[in-house]
């Protein structure tokens, strides 16, 4: 990201960017837990999450983050990736979508894991990648899907793969 010339900010999926992040916002997590006093807070690198029922309270303590991030890490929200909504709606977080009794991929993310899965097929049919390599890619996308109530996501990936059975 560029803004006025001057690049920042950290390259995406980068491991040592996901260190950096901790390391940085680590001072982010003891204002929200002791000094706000959140009891559920989650974060991961620069994504983070705040429940509580009450709306006015969650606006309340997003005054005190937002004048936080910016007084003491030069840092600031992004406005348009802001929101408080009922849990009921469901919660984007990571590349899902945490509901009150199931976890589910995001669907930009099930549509990219079906696109990225085609594409390597043809790279296993055109010899362009080994057997063992897809067969890795394709554990990997299984790996994911256990990670919510994604069942019936991994039988299509499976079909899709001729995996069925095994």
């Amino acid at each position: 990201m560029k803004e006025n010339n001057l690049k920042f900010g950290l390259p995406i999926g980068n491991v040592t960017s996901q260190i950096f992040a901790n390391i940085y916002l680590n001072e982010l997590d003891q204002f929200v837990k002791d000094r706000l006093n959140v009891s559920y807070y989650f974060r991961y690198a620069d994504d983070f999450v705040i429940l509580h029922r009450n709306p006015g309270y969650l606006k309340a303590k997003l005054i005190y983050i937002d004048d936080f991030l910016k007084n003491k890490l030069s840092l600031r929200l992004h406005p348009d990736k802001v929101e408080i909504r009922k849990f009921s709606q469901g919660i984007d977080f990571l590349g899902y979508v945490v509901l009150p009794y199931r976890i589910v991929l995001r669907t930009k993310t099930k549509q990219r894991m079906f696109k990225k899965l085609r594409q390597k097929m043809l790279e296993l049919n055109r010899g362009l990648i080994t057997s063992e390599n897809f067969n890795q890619i394709v554990q990997s996308y299984l790996g994911v899907l256990k990670q919510g109530n994604n069942y019936e996501l991994a039988v299509r990936v499976k079909n899709l793969v001729g995996l069925y059975g095994h």
